[in-house]
């Protein structure tokens, strides 16, 4: 079953993916910000995360170079999740897998988080 880190500092959106992604048949693991992402990830390694991208205490953007410096955690498959239209320019920086657009479009989300558990 694949696993999904979900990282947002929006406590509906949590409750919303997770249930999503539940009925979905996939695990899912929740942090409210990157630093909690990364103590998450000390104890679990997820099949992709879900990074939003403005976060207080640690951002997205400071997660991912976290993860990139770290040869175990960087092979993780990142879409990157922000409500920013700018933000697109940022994924491609970053080396995301991809870069999707809030409000979400479930099946779009669907299809990328598919296709990134294959890779």
């Amino acid at each position: 079953m694949p696993s999904v880190l979900v990282v947002d500092d929006d406590a509906d959106i949590l409750a919303s993916l997770t249930d999503l992604l539940s009925d979905e048949g996939m695990n899912t693991l929740v942090a409210s910000d990157g630093a909690a992402a990364l103590a998450v990830l000390r104890q679990e390694t997820p099949s992709v995360i879900i990074l939003d991208v403005m976060m207080p205490r640690m951002d997205g953007i400071a997660f991912r170079l976290c993860q990139l410096s770290d040869p175990r955690l960087a092979r993780i498959p990142v879409l990157l999740m922000s409500a920013a239209h700018n933000h697109a320019d940022v994924a491609m920086g970053l080396k995301v897998w991809g870069h999707i657009q809030k409000p979400l479009d479930v099946p779009l989300l669907l299809r990328m988080l598919a296709s990134a558990c294959a890779s």
